[in-house]
C-alpha cells in the first residue's frame, strides 16, 4: 500500500522557509479564507453490548472504528466468501474498519465472524451511523398534525451506500 506524507509549512531542506508575509493575496474568484480550521473526526469509540470472548475466555467490549473509505467497501466485493454469500460482506467490511477491540493485538474478519449476533448487529448499525454524517435519523413533520419528530432511516444492508 502506498502512503503519502502530509506536507506542512516550515523549514525546507532545499532552502529557506517561505515568508508568509510575502505570500500573494488570494486569487480573484477564490473563496474567502474560512475561520478556524475544523478537524475531521475519523475514529469513533464504541462498547459492544455483550463483548467478544477470545480463546482465553477474556471478554473484549471497548473498541474503536474508523470511517470507511471507498476502498474498504470495494475490496470485500472481490473476496470469494462474499461472492459465494453476500451476507458475509458485513463481516469482511467490519474486519477492515475496526481498529481496536479490547486488548487484542489485531482485529480481522475472523474475529468479527465469531462475535455474538447482537454485537454484530450493533456494529452494523454503528458503521451506518458514523459513515452517514454521524447518524441515520432525519427530522420530519407529520402531514396531518404538523408535529415534528425524528425517524430512523437505517435498515439497508451494510456496505451498500
Amino acid at each position: 500500500m502506498r502512503r503519502t506524507a502530509v506536507k506542512t509549512a516550515g523549514p525546507r531542506a532545499d532552502g529557506p522557509a517561505p515568508d508568509p508575509a510575502a505570500a500573494p493575496a488570494s486569487a480573484p474568484g477564490a473563496a474567502p479564507a474560512a475561520g478556524p480550521r475544523q478537524e475531521l473526526r475519523t475514529e469513533f469509540p464504541f462498547q459492544l453490548p455483550r463483548g467478544y470472548v477470545d480463546e482465553n475466555g477474556t471478554v473484549h467490549r471497548d473498541g474503536m472504528m474508523r470511517l470507511a473509505t471507498a476502498r474498504d467497501e470495494l475490496v470485500p466485493l472481490r473476496d470469494v466468501r462474499v461472492q459465494e454469500n453476500p451476507a458475509y460482506l458485513s463481516v469482511v467490511l467490519l474486519g477492515r474498519v475496526i481498529t481496536r477491540l479490547g486488548t487484542l493485538n489485531m482485529v480481522h474478519d475472523g474475529i468479527v465472524e465469531n462475535m455474538f449476533a447482537s454485537d454484530l448487529a450493533f456494529l452494523q448499525d454503528f458503521y451506518r451511523q458514523i459513515n452517514a454524517e454521524g447518524h441515520t435519523r432525519a427530522s420530519v413533520e407529520c402531514p396531518h398534525c404538523s408535529e415534528s419528530f425524528e425517524v430512523e432511516l437505517g435498515g439497508s444492508r451494510l456496505g451498500e451506500s
